[in-house]
């Protein structure tokens, strides 16, 4: 019977196994492939593509624009800001729905663990095991499965998405759903990594689907949400979900608005700030409401935890001018481990994308498995070599020891007498978001020995290391703070030691230690010293916060770049820095171009030619030239891509005439609209291999006109590459003509011409142009302007 039962255990698991996937090339949402960590590409920037901010004004557009009055533009404007409002409540419910599982899975298995340990220590420690890789095992089962692109923390994907680089698969409907289901799995299972990061990403993805209308493959969409048809608009959306997402993690909604605007986008504006601010407010109230609900016990396990909030009100009032030394050590500490932690992830990850996970999802689940098995390990196993202390005889209020399985300090983990707790235990044996409240706790002095947080943080920190690029949602927020609150609490135990006054608390170095590691990792400053403060609820500790983040972030970048910007190097996303190299100021524009020959189009082509031409180059914007009346070649604009495919695709405008249409004539048939050149968020849109056409539709002819940007941007070819690089970054373009220096001078607009008020009631606002035809003493005289006259012949085109 026994043998029975065996074989049919091995059998069972020979199946599971022969079910694991095994493979990378499997066709998901829009026919994407995973090199291995969630980005979607094959090599180099292939996988990702530029996103088009700038407004095309085409025929359609024009045309569109007329059409549309005050009414249309106050339905514009508040469905943008109800879309915001439901931005916070989808971005906090998410919230919500990930911290009470957590908590939940974490409260039963810490329950669970220490109602057997009572008994056997053995069994307990096979359950806790058993418990955190079942955890870990379904949530990287769920990314290598079903979500590629949910792997990771998503901060770099998605700040390369509002740099202008769309990467595949990032905003879909399933990442989003992996990324809620994973987190919980890979955060509930025990692993040295948080959810903070993956909130930022699920707030994006809910903010992407929204501005879309939904999920068409899942049959998730609405027609009456599908009002944003340009990049621009999803990319605000989304800003607001980034903020939403930091807002909801830390119940830091001005942190978050601090943490869109300093790390993550290229762009802002003052209307967009006021959406923001609004979005992160509604996640505030979404947070506490729940956590208000959750207060009457409905919420299983879920307490005071989970909705990160460590409150040092009560600490240390106040600090000497002796104690900014140390504090500086510990901004100098914090800025050499986070750019250690930097260089060794980016060493990792870079071996991990190579070499391991090319050799299929199967590595990665078994990858993923070990390491919970070595986490479980280490945090069980560690504090059984730890001797128990005995409980302080101090009126601190906080109970010693605590029962087993509940939150707070002072565990009592294999202690062989009652009043005894094991301080190890306290940090390791614990949730990330409890450990960290001990951590910060005041009133605690010498709860903790150096040999054990000495131990945890050289254990911690190796975890965080190599968990950190594993095939789950990670964040390293919480780790960040869990390695930096340790180090820093070993300083203040020196300090406490060395100055011997009773007003200084281990747990306000802590949190100093805290800020300073995550300043020298992510090297953020503004947005981290706020958030910083609002999750601890102590404004008295500002100065020290800033003191500390200001020199580790000068330490770190003293070796690398921040975490997110090597991340993003390594996964191939060409970020746009906000500072040009110094090597550009010495280039211009043509120099960038070299010897490339343009691909351009003439305003009538044939239709075999254009799809030729799609099939023989992958430039995604191409110039178009016409010839003026007096027969000089001229630039009439720019024409994208997924434009020329539209157009293939519907075969509306083919005709049997090589003539131009008459663009000034009323009767200018409209049959497209702004609407139709859409392209799906994250995914690789229309391809020319995915249009048929037949030999009649090859022999006909389509004028590009009514489709080009008749407005594209262009700088001369001598401008520096510096002045190009802001251009192209600041106004988040995809194309940059580059043209000969201009032999004529028309007009020069100034500031006052754009100083007018916009009245529609009051008829036409007549503007005084500024023209130039020669050099007068008593300024410029009118020119007129000849309407024949296009732009000069292009030395080349920056994509």
């Amino acid at each position: 019977m026994l043998s029975n039962h065996l074989q049919n255990g091995v059998e069972t698991a020979k199946l599971l196994w022969s079910r694991l996937p095994n493979t990378e090339d499997e066709d998901g949402e829009g026919g994407e492939t995973d090199d291995g960590d969630g980005v979607l590409r094959s090599v180099g920037f292939d996988g990702v593509e530029s996103l088009d901010y700038e407004v095309i004004e085409n025929y359609a557009y024009r045309q569109e624009q007329a059409r549309r009055g005050r009414l249309y533009v106050w339905y514009y404007v508040g469905v943008k800001w109800f879309f915001a409002l439901l931005i916070g409540i989808g971005t906090g419910l998410a919230a919500v729905l990930i911290n009470i599982s957590v908590e939940n899975f974490a409260g039963w298995k810490y329950s669970w663990t220490f109602r057997i340990i009572q008994k056997s220590y053995v069994a307990g420690f096979i359950l806790y095991t058993m418990i955190n890789l079942a955890l870990v095992f379904s949530s990287v089962y769920i990314i290598t499965q079903f979500a590629p692109a949910a792997a990771g923390s998503g901060i770099p994907e998605i700040k390369g998405y509002l740099n202008g680089i769309d990467t595949r698969g990032i905003l879909l409907f399933r990442t989003l759903v992996g990324k809620i289901f994973g987190s919980i799995g890979s955060v509930g299972g025990g692993l040295a990594l948080g959810k903070e990061g993956p909130l930022v990403h699920i707030g994006a993805c809910i903010a992407s689907l929204l501005g879309q209308g939904g999920s068409t493959k899942y049959h998730l969409s609405t027609r009456w949400l599908q009002i944003f048809k340009s990049d621009r608009d999803r990319r605000d959306l989304v800003t607001c979900g980034c903020a939403a997402g930091v807002a909801a993690a830390f119940r830091a909604p001005v942190g978050g608005v601090l943490f869109a605007l300093e790390e993550v986008t290229s762009w802002w504006r003052s209307q967009l700030m006021w959406r923001v601010f609004f979005t992160s407010a509604v996640v505030a109230v979404v947070v506490r409401t729940a956590m208000g609900w959750c207060k009457n016990e409905l919420c299983g396990h879920f307490g005071s935890g989970g909705f990160i909030i460590w409150d040092l009100s009560d600490g240390q009032e106040d600090y000497s001018f002796a104690e900014l030394l140390p504090m500086a050590i510990i901004g100098v500490i914090g800025g050499l481990l986070g750019a250690l932690f930097n260089q060794l992830t980016l060493y990792i990850t870079h071996w991990r994308r190579n070499y391991l996970h090319k050799k299929g999802n199967r590595v990665k689940i078994i990858e993923a498995c070990i390491i919970s098995v070595i986490t479980s390990v280490i945090s069980f196993g560690l504090p059984l070599f730890r001797k128990c202390s005995p409980c302080p005889d101090t009126d601190s209020g906080i109970e010693c020891p605590r029962p087993p399985g509940m939150y707070g300090n002072y565990v009592n983990f294999f202690c062989t007498k009652d009043h005894e707790y094991n301080d190890l235990a306290t940090i390791f044996f614990n949730t990330q978001d409890d450990a960290i409240r001990n951590l910060f706790s005041a009133k605690t002095i010498h709860e903790y020995s150096a040999q054990s947080l000495l131990t945890f943080l050289v254990m911690f920190y190796s975890l965080a290391v190599v968990t950190f690029g594993t095939a789950v949602p990670a964040g390293q927020f919480v780790p960040g703070i869990m390695i930096g609150s340790t180090y820093g609490r070993l300083v203040g135990m020196f300090v406490v030691r060395l100055y011997k006054k009773m007003n200084i608390e281990e747990g306000t170095y802590a949190l100093l230690g805290a800020a300073s590691f995550l300043g020298g990792s992510m090297r953020m400053t503004v947005s981290l010293c706020v958030i910083m403060v609002e999750i601890t609820n102590n404004l008295k500790l500002l100065p020290l916060i800033m003191l500390v983040l200001l020199i580790s972030k000068a330490v770190g970048d003293a070796f690398n770049e921040g975490l997110y910007e090597e991340q993003a190097r390594l996964k191939g996303i060409p970020l746009l820095e906000s500072r040009p190299k110094n090597l550009m100021r010495k280039m211009t524009a043509k120099e960038a171009c070299g010897n490339q020959k343009v691909t351009y189009f003439s305003r009538v082509m044939k239709v075999a030619d254009v799809a030729n031409m799609l099939r023989t180059n992958n430039h995604n914007g191409f110039p178009v030239l016409d010839q003026s009346r007096s027969g000089e070649t001229m630039v009439i604009g720019l024409i994208l891509r997924s434009h020329l495919l539209v157009l293939l695709q519907s075969k509306a405008d083919f005709q049997h005439s090589p003539l131009a249409v008459d663009m000034r004539s009323q009767s200018l048939p409209i049959r497209h609209s702004v609407s139709d050149f859409v392209k799906p968020v994250s995914s690789k849109g229309l391809s020319i291999n995915d249009i048929h056409l037949s030999s009649d539709d090859l022999e006909m002819y389509i004028d590009l006109a009514p489709f080009v940007n008749p407005s594209p941007y262009v700088v001369p070819e001598d401008m520096s590459l510096t002045k190009v690089y802001n251009l192209f970054r600041q106004l988040g373009l995809r194309h940059v003509f580059v043209v000969p220096r201009a032999s004529r001078v028309i007009g020069m607009i100034t500031r006052k011409d754009l100083l007018f008020e916009d009245n529609e009631d009051s008829g036409p606002v007549e503007l005084q142009s500024t023209s130039v035809r020669g050099r007068h003493r008593g300024g410029s005289r009118v020119t007129t302007r000849n309407p024949d006259i296009g732009s000069p012949l292009l030395n080349g085109l920056l994509d």
